[in-house]
């Protein structure tokens, strides 16, 4: 039973807890069994007919061959498990962490170099900033 979580509303997290643990248990030792080159060799040559050995859902499935990380961390995968996926495809993590923000490597890079995302207006759902849901007072 998922427990009302004040974490919940922090935009652009999500914070991988026991639930996220359960929910994606599949889709991460999947993404555990890619530290055997024979297992990567496998998924690379027919990826669906390799995830299809695994019990994840199939929205987790689609997320994989879609490589939507975004989509995969929301389903229960765990970012540094998920590496495994962009090391077979021979991406970094820089580029896989820009990926999941819009921005290219180099983007993501420079942002980074900078110091990062400023967090003014960006620390719960509802205060004022441009990643913020309007408010409705």
């Amino acid at each position: 039973m998922a427990l009302d979580k004040e974490f919940k509303d922090i935009p652009g997290t999500i914070v991988f807890d026991a639930e996220q643990s359960r929910k994606g248990y599949w889709l991460n030792q999947f993404c555990m069994s890619l530290m055997k080159a024979e297992n990567r060799a496998r998924f690379k040559a027919d990826e669906r007919a390799y995830l299809d050995e695994w019990k994840m859902t199939e929205e987790q499935k689609q997320a994989v061959i879609d490589r939507d990380l975004n989509r995969m961390m929301a389903l229960g995968g765990n970012i540094y498990f998920l590496s495994k996926i962009g090391a077979t495809d021979g991406k970094s993590f820089q580029q896989m962490a820009g990926s999941m923000t819009g921005m290219s490597e180099q983007e993501y890079r420079d942002m980074m170099i900078r110091g990062g995302r400023k967090i003014d207006g960006n620390r719960r759902i509802g205060e004022d900033g441009d990643a913020q849901r309007p408010r409705k007072d």
